[in-house]
Order: structure tokens, then C-alpha cells, then sequence
């Protein structure tokens, strides 16, 4: 199968660049212009006629649905739609709906991991959908990717994505506070890490913001305005409107994002504090 993606920001750009090494690209496709992409077409609707597979990775639902209004005169049996945005439960069902209407087949398929694990390869997708339609898609994502779970149906696939962001807001705000703690007092950022590295609470996201907190690096690996998308949609989820931690972390990047970091990296969190 062939594939297609539309939406090249940090993450469609580099998942397009492994499809064409691995001689699976035919096309794609960006809001913005980028006409020096491989396999760059004019439009969403020519990627979703020369593609089998279209692989969307776009800022969040109504730009989801922006493409998917476009492609579907393009869509019918034997296409297949990769929905690989964040979004939220309730869109998923939607634009499923849209999809399937064509006689396309769908999946949701929300992935962790920001620019760097892109670039080697150790995306992980977390797919809500059938699973026979995920066996068929392995070889298609095991190119881009180390990991593909299995979450359940597309609601669960988004409300599990979405639930993973918070628990990396929720670290990333309190990896902030407690920097700004022992600097506060005078302690090295050396020593700080060093300990650190040794206690419980070392992370994953610590030691992937430690670079950027000790050189106040902000390039963005995943920016303050998408993470914040993304806690907004998590906010809307029925059942989680008591989350004391999700509201507070919500309000930071929103303060983040008022105060010009926008598209800085959401460790740009650390600068409220500066």
C-alpha cells in the first residue's frame, strides 16, 4: 500500500521524509506551502486520489475537518483514512462517521513521542479501531514507529492520548516549580539534576526538558500552543471537569501563551517563573 500525508509540521515532515525512504510515499500536502516536500502535490484531494492510505497530522479538529470536507470526493472503498491529530472523543466520531459515509475505512491513530523520537523512528501510536484494519496498516506504521498499542474503539484512543498530555503537562509544571525552588536557594542546576537523577520521580520528561531547562533552549519538540490545545480538549471530556491539576496546568500554558511563547517549547513554562 501507498500513503499519503497531509500536514507537515515537525511531525508530518519527518514521517514523510522515512515513507519516501522506504518507498512507500506518493503524496503531500500542506496548508502552507512546501512545495520542496517529497511527493509535494497542490491539494489534499490529489494525495487522497493517489494515495491508498492518508495519513492526516494537523493542529487539532477544525483542521482536521477543514481536510477531510476536502478529500472526500476522493475517498470510497478501498481507501483508508489515518487520523493522526490530537483530538478530542467526540470530533473522532465525527469525522469517522465522515469518512466511513464514503465507504473508506478509518482509524484513529494519536501517537507520543515529539521531534526527536520522530527522527529515530520510536513514535508510538496508540489506535483506536478494528483490528483487522490494524494488522493491515503494521507494515505502513511500523516504518515510522517502535511501538503500536492496540488502545480499543477511537473514543478510547483520543481519550487516552489525551490523558498521557496531561500527565506530561502535570510533570513539566511541577519539574518547573522545583527547579525554581533550589535556585531560589542557591543550589547548582548540576546538583539539582544530579539528585534528581537518582530519585524516584526521574522521568522520562525529565531527562528529556533537563538540556533545555539548564540552557534555556526553547526550540520547539512540541510547543506551548498545541500542548495547550490539547488540555483544553481534555477539559471538554464529560467526567473530567473536577480535575483540580488539568484545570492548573491548562491556565500555566495559557498564561505561557498570552506572555508570547506560543510557539516555543512548552518547557517555556519555566520562563513564568523567570
Amino acid at each position: 500500500m501507498k500513503i499519503g500525508v497531509i500536514g507537515l509540521g515537525i511531525i508530518g515532515d519527518i514521517w514523510s521524509g522515512h515513507y519516501q525512504e522506504a518507498g512507500l510515499l506518493v503524496g503531500t500536502w500542506n496548508r502552507t506551502a512546501k512545495p520542496d516536500a517529497p511527493q509535494w502535490m497542490d491539494s489534499p484531494e490529489a494525495v487522497a486520489m493517489a494515495a491508498d492510505v492518508v495519513q492526516i497530522v494537523v493542529a487539532d479538529p477544525p483542521a482536521v475537518e477543514s481536510i477531510l470536507t476536502q478529500i472526500l470526493p476522493a475517498l470510497g472503498a478501498g481507501k483508508i483514512v489515518v487520523q493522526s491529530s490530537t483530538i478530542d472523543p467526540a470530533s473522532s466520531d465525527k469525522f469517522k462517521a465522515m469518512v466511513t459515509a464514503t465507504g473508506a475505512r478509518y482509524l484513529e491513530a494519536p501517537f507520543t513521542g515529539s521531534k526527536p523520537a520522530a527522527e529515530v523512528k520510536q513514535t508510538v501510536f496508540y489506535l483506536g479501531g478494528d483490528a483487522g484494519l490494524i494488522a493491515e496498516l503494521e507494515p505502513l506504521l511500523r516504518t515510522i514507529s517502535s511501538v503500536r498499542f492496540h488502545i480499543g474503539d477511537n473514543e478510547q484512543a483520543c481519550t487516552l492520548k489525551l490523558a498521557m498530555n496531561l500527565n506530561i503537562s502535570a510533570q513539566m509544571q511541577a519539574l518547573c516549580e522545583a527547579l525554581t525552588m533550589v535556585r531560589r536557594a542557591g543550589v547548582s542546576d548540576e546538583v539539582f539534576f544530579s539528585a534528581l537523577g537518582k530519585n524516584a520521580s526521574c522521568s522520562g520528561v525529565t531527562k528529556l526538558k533537563e538540556p533545555k531547562l539548564r540552557e534555556a533552549d526553547y526550540t520547539p519538540q512540541f510547543s506551548v500552543k498545541h500542548m495547550l490545545k490539547d488540555m483544553r480538549l481534555a477539559s471538554r471530556i464529560n467526567g473530567c471537569e473536577d480535575f483540580p491539576v488539568l484545570d492548573i496546568v491548562r491556565d500555566r500554558l495559557a498564561q505561557a501563551d498570552r506572555a508570547g511563547y506560543a510557539d516555543e517549547d512548552f518547557a517555556a513554562l519555566m520562563k513564568l517563573f523567570e
